[in-house]
């Protein structure tokens, strides 16, 4: 692809094309070129007549598609969109294709996954956390529908500017936080809300927002709080009531009911699972969080 002034990325790999993943890798082939790396079906669809995107974006789009990754150009921006519990495998099936000039963004839901992922490379292999917050399901293999454009957050460092500077020309909404820890876990405690419970419910992310369940996600949430407390992070105790009002701007099906669906293993060891395992180690009760890691675990060992 012939340079261009908008980004000094030249190429983007997203490692893990399920939904989000393509979505990025979507608006992102506007600028530059992008391969995504999936599963074959969705690769075999996308490679033969192009991803189909509807919703909030329109259009077919011609993008590269791969079931596997065999070279890392420089100026190469790698988007980990793969579930958190396969970051190692993936992971540790590129890292001899990587060089000094790679920078890894991982996009993905859960806490740490960002220290799993640099504890697997060189030091010269710069891994930097995003968050992501668009809504988005995959429908079939190459076709998915965005549900509601969200942002992006990034830290405020000189990768997360270029970053920005990537995704602003491609339409990508993006903000640099001077605070990815605090982010980190307001986001970490919506996924602790939304995922279980449209999970065991088989409904979209809005109707969770329904007042029965009101007091279900206040103690998922206080509970979150007074861990993150703990790991010296301070929410504000309003955070049950933006969760609230956040959920209802989604009508997709989260992540995590898409796996329960499809019969696959969730993230739930890396959102609530994470929060309970913290409450252990700083001494905290989180009952419902343990329930809702119970009841997700039972679900998958049905399929």
């Amino acid at each position: 692809m012939a340079e261009n002034e908008y980004t000094d990325f030249r190429h983007v790999v997203v490692l893990g094309a399920g939904a989000i993943g393509s979505f990025y890798g979507t608006l992102l082939s506007k600028r530059v070129d992008v391969l995504l790396i999936g599963r074959g079906e969705h690769v075999n669809a996308v490679n033969s007549r192009g991803l189909i995107v509807s919703g909030a974006i329109e259009g077919r789009f011609l993008i590269r598609a791969s079931t596997h990754l065999t070279e890392v150009s420089k100026d190469t921006l790698i988007l980990l969109t793969t579930k958190a519990q396969d970051s190692e495998k993936a992971i540790r099936g590129i890292r001899s294709l990587l060089n000094p000039y790679t920078v890894i963004l991982v996009l993905q839901n859960g806490l740490g996954n960002e220290d799993l992922v640099r504890n697997l490379l060189d030091q010269s292999i710069e891994v930097v956390r995003g968050l992501a917050s668009s809504g988005v399901e995959l429908l079939e293999p190459g076709e998915i529908e965005v549900k509601l454009l969200g942002e992006t957050v990034l830290p405020r460092t000189s990768t997360g500017e270029r970053v920005k500077i990537l995704f602003d020309s491609c339409g990508l909404e993006t903000r640099l936080s001077d605070r990815m820890d605090a982010d980190i876990w307001r986001k970490l405690t919506m996924n602790c809300v939304i995922n279980p419970l449209t999970s065991l419910f088989g409904v979209s992310n809005n109707e969770i927002a329904a007042e029965p369940l009101k007091e279900v996600r206040r103690r998922i949430v206080e509970e979150c709080i007074r861990v993150a407390s703990e790991e010296g992070v301070v929410l504000d105790p309003s955070l049950a009531d933006e969760v609230a009002k956040a959920v209802s701007r989604y009508s997709n099906l989260s992540s995590m009911c898409q796996d329960i669906i499809k019969g696959r293993k969730t993230e739930i060891d890396f959102l609530n699972g994470r929060v309970s395992a913290l409450g252990r180690k700083h001494g905290i009760d989180t009952p419902v969080n343990d329930v809702m890691v119970a009841l997700i675990r039972f679900m998958e060992g049905r399929k």
